[in-house]
């Protein structure tokens, strides 16, 4: 077999011309063992002339194939790619007898053993190109078909998948329990499942999910809606069940109203699952989560908000890509930043989640600012020459086509007006439902609905890269009456409809501030504007977070928010000066200490959950790991210890569990001293409160792990005590984090050598092996993991590579010498894209961490 092959645009428009795919006929056997499942397909698709093409497929054996009847060699396989040569015009049907490998890597057809309770789940995750893991295929968004799955399982479990699942025979089910100890039972007892035809769909959105689910199903809408998760996480699901269905039915009846086009699929299922490398999946009718959203331990109010995006962001997706599915993956903003922008805003209008553009401004926008600041940016909507083949497409899922999307929309939502572009979207619908749809079919749709230049809109927002800058220049008038005068300077090519926030100090109290006015402005414009009186204490532009850019305040401003930053009376507008802030640590306009001393100021007074996290975060993982010298760490770590236990004690009343919450994990990521946590953990709970659950347990663990004041007695005590799947990571990564050199190079030899690792046990492994307090320990690792890391992604493949590029890389070695040894790594060509692309990406970023220690 040869080298597997990535589709290109230019084969995929060649094989659309000359096929259209009517239908599979999936069936598999998820019974003969724990490493392989048996594939059988059928195909049934017409050529428009004569000719040759090929079809995709990953197995670990191919049995047989036959093609109207007669045999062909399954030698001929070639890599992923089966050549179907000399096709005559006319219907064709193409059967395939495959042995197919499961997955361990979230790729394909993942299979899991749950190790609290020995039970097995299996679910499909198809996209990009990986159903050729599972099944046969004419593996491109265009080639649209109808798909039916039948499945055999053993006959205590469940099997989900797109359409609606009946089970149609069972085989000797005179005993059809799980045994004593949780684990399935003897072979034997199979039962057979089919599943309803589907509308036409893409191959990447086929879904089947199997295993002993537990299950909370309702109707709505006349539709069966269902829940779904492993059995040990059934207790939990159960208790936040009628939120999440509430949720789910809500932005149902939303989307119903916004959208003329009814729901297209036959039910609605939610599958959380385990190992899952994304948030989730839109697969019609069996969306699938990764089941941390299925939340074990506590959790603060804003992670509840966003578990709900995520509901709201997937049901989109049943429209845009589900319903009209992009053409070629340039295009696949059409998808992601219109799900994003979605979520969003119909989280807000039709749930309690009211504040989810403050979230999104603190903790989501950032992502997209980050991404377009790197060498890897790349337009909303690129050309489709950048996108000349499937491995070049999935590295563009990535906080431009989703964080700067949505914000590209929401300011043509504010530049259109919410009426036409809703007319426009639902045009779109109509034109192109069950079908495939550009950027330019896009466009033409909103035209319709506006006398605005959309397509001008669209060359300026979608096709071009990089932030604008936006700076305010205030000039005090010198004579005659007090005023002053206002002029926006813009550093980049886009137009901007925003809003500039006029504020000042409240008379009584000088860190208060008022809202003056609220300007309503374009950005270019030869207008300058004039006032009468003083000029604001604050001025910020782009308040209410309307469009997508950098901005500035003007030094009396700056001056203004770092005094009064917390006075500011409108959580949206906090964000977006906080946004501020942190862009000017990241350009060295902002020494990292006053950011952290304006965190310090400010946040015990901040009523904004979402704008205390994103500001945590940032301080802690950024600001204090990457922008501050080795020198200065403590004292970064002193302040945000001081933060938290100034929250500590803001909350002792029990007032706000949230908030709580989030200062006692801040507190234990930034202890620099052992005696406080150990005492927690002895206790089982922080004094006032909450008591340690198993998320905090096993951070409190790995935290003394790293500061070496635990190691193996306890690790193995704490996963006794919780043998979960969560529990393993737990302890995997606290054994990586001892500083002693035996756990390290256990840690670097899983990681690197044994290649046993599921995806989730690697990251978890890779988070506990770098820490900045153990840099001499792990020095010599440093050069080491660059031409390992690039050999362990070429045996293991894009979803490994992928990890080993984000959460194994060095990033604690802000020095030259590492910066150097990853630019030299990038020279080599043969590396696998995907971790390519991350090294690419965390080298800007150490680049940038250097440029900040070193102004």
């Amino acid at each position: 077999m040869g080298p597997m092959s990535a589709l290109t645009r230019n084969e995929a428009q060649h094989r659309a011309q000359l096929l259209d795919v009517h239908h599979y006929a999936v069936t598999l056997d998820l019974t003969g063992g724990d490493e392989t499942f048996d594939s059988t397909t059928v195909i049934r698709f017409t050529t428009r002339t004569a000719g040759d093409t090929f079809l995709e497929l990953k197995p670990d054996e191919l049995r047989s194939v036959t093609l109207d009847g007669h045999p062909l060699d399954p030698a001929s396989l070639d890599g992923n790619r089966l050549p179907l040569p000399g096709l005559a015009e006319g219907p064709h049907e193409l059967r395939t007898d495959t042995r197919m490998r499961y997955s361990r890597t979230g790729e394909g057809l993942h299979r899991f053993t749950d190790p609290a309770d020995g039970r097995t789940y299996v679910y499909s995750q198809m996209f990009l190109d990986d159903v050729q893991r599972v099944f046969p295929a004419f593996d491109q968004p265009d080639l649209k078909a109808v798909f039916e799955f039948t499945v055999t399982a053993p006959a205590h479990w469940t099997v989900l998948a797109n359409g609606i699942t009946t089970r149609i025979d069972t085989t000797d089910t005179t005993d059809t329990t799980d045994s004593p100890d949780g684990r399935d039972t003897a072979e034997g007892r199979t039962a057979v499942w089919r599943s309803a035809a589907t509308p036409p769909i893409p191959t990447y959105l086929a879904a089947v999910a199997a295993g002993p689910w537990h299950s909370v199903t309702t109707e709505h809408a006349g539709l069966p809606f269902g829940i779904h998760c492993r059995q040990s996480l059934a207790p939990h699901l159960d208790a936040d069940a009628e939120e999440i269905l509430s949720i789910t039915k809500d932005c149902f009846d939303r989307y119903q109203q916004k959208f003329t086009e009814p729901y297209p699929f036959d039910s609605y299922d939610q599958a959380f699952v385990p190992e899952f490398n994304a948030g989730a999946m839109e697969n019609p009718g069996l969306v699938t989560f990764r089941d941390e959203y299925v939340f074990r331990s506590a959790v603060t109010d804003t992670e509840r908000q966003r578990r709900a995006v995520t509901i709201a962001h997937e049901m989109a997706h049943m429209w845009f890509g589900d319903l009209v599915t992009l053409r070629w993956f340039d295009d696949i903003w059409l998808n992601e930043s219109f799900a994003e922008y979605m979520g969003y805003q119909t989280l807000t209008e039709a749930t309690r989640f009211t504040g989810t553009w403050t979230d999104f401004a603190a903790t989501r926008k950032p992502w997209g600012y980050d991404a377009d600041q790197r060498p890897s940016t790349h337009p909303v909507a690129p050309d489709p020459d950048d996108v000349p083949d499937t491995a070049s497409a999935l590295l563009n899922f990535d906080g431009i086509s989703y964080a700067k999307g949505a914000s590209a929309l929401r300011q043509l939502v504010a530049w259109l007006g919410e009426k036409d572009f809703l007319a426009g979207i639902n045009t779109h619908f109509a034109r192109h439902k069950f079908a495939n749809a550009s950027l330019a079919d896009f466009v033409d749709s909103l035209a319709a609905h506006t006398d605005r230049d959309v397509h001008a809109w669209a060359d300026t927002w979608l096709r071009t890269t990089g932030t604008d800058t936006l700076t305010p220049k205030i000039q005090v008038s010198a004579d005659g009456p007090p005023g002053w005068t206002l002029t926006v300077d813009r550093r980049g090519s886009r137009p901007h409809h925003i809003a500039a926030g006029l504020y000042d100090h409240d008379p009584v109290d000088d860190r208060v501030l008022e809202l003056r006015e609220l300007l309503d402005l374009d950005v270019p414009s030869d207008e300058i504007l004039s006032a009468s009186g003083p000029r604001p204490a604050l001025l910020v532009l782009n308040d209410a977070d309307l469009t997508y850019a950098k901005v500035r305040l003007d030094p009396t401003s700056v001056d203004t928010a770092l005094r009064s930053l917390s006075g500011i009376p409108d959580p949206l507008t906090r964000a977006v000066v906080w946004n501020s802030l942190r862009d000017m640590v990241r350009d060295g306009e902002l020494a990292p200490a006053d950011y952290l001393a304006t965190a310090r100021a400010h946040l015990p007074a901040e009523a904004d959950l979402a704008i205390v996290q994103g500001v945590l975060g940032f301080a802690r993982t950024q600001v204090a790991d990457c922008y501050t010298a080795p020198d200065q760490r403590g004292a970064a770590l002193a302040t945000l210890t001081a933060i938290a236990r100034d929250l500590l004690r803001r909350t002792e009343d029990g007032s706000d569990p949230g908030l709580r919450l989030t200062a006692v994990r801040v507190l234990i990521d930034s202890a620099t001293q052992p005696h406080t946590l150990t005492t927690w953990l002895a206790d089982d709970t922080v004094p006032g409160g909450p008591e340690l659950d198993p998320e905090l347990r096993w951070r409190t663990l790995a935290r003394l792990c790293v500061l070496g004041a635990a190691g193996e007695p306890e690790i193995d005590a704490a996963l006794a005590a919780d043998p979960s799947a969560t529990g393993q990571e737990g302890a995997a990564r606290c054994r990586a984090a001892l500083p002693t050199p035996e756990a390290k190079a256990a840690a670097w030899q899983q990681l690197f050598h044994d290649d046993g690792l599921s995806n989730y046990l690697f990251t978890a492994v890779a988070q506990g092996f770098w820490q900045p307090e153990q840099s001499e320990l792990v020095r010599d690792y440093v050069p080491r993991y660059y031409p390992e890391a690039v050999a362990l992604s070429a045996r293991r493949g894009p979803a490994i590579g992928a990890a080993a590029g984000r959460w194994a890389f060095p990033a604690y070695a802000v020095d030259e010498a590492n910066l150097q040894a990853g630019r030299a790594c990038l020279a080599d060509p043969d590396i696998q894209p995907s971790l390519r692309r991350k090294l690419d990406d965390q080298l800007a970023d150490l680049s940038r961490a250097l440029h900040v220690r070193t102004p």
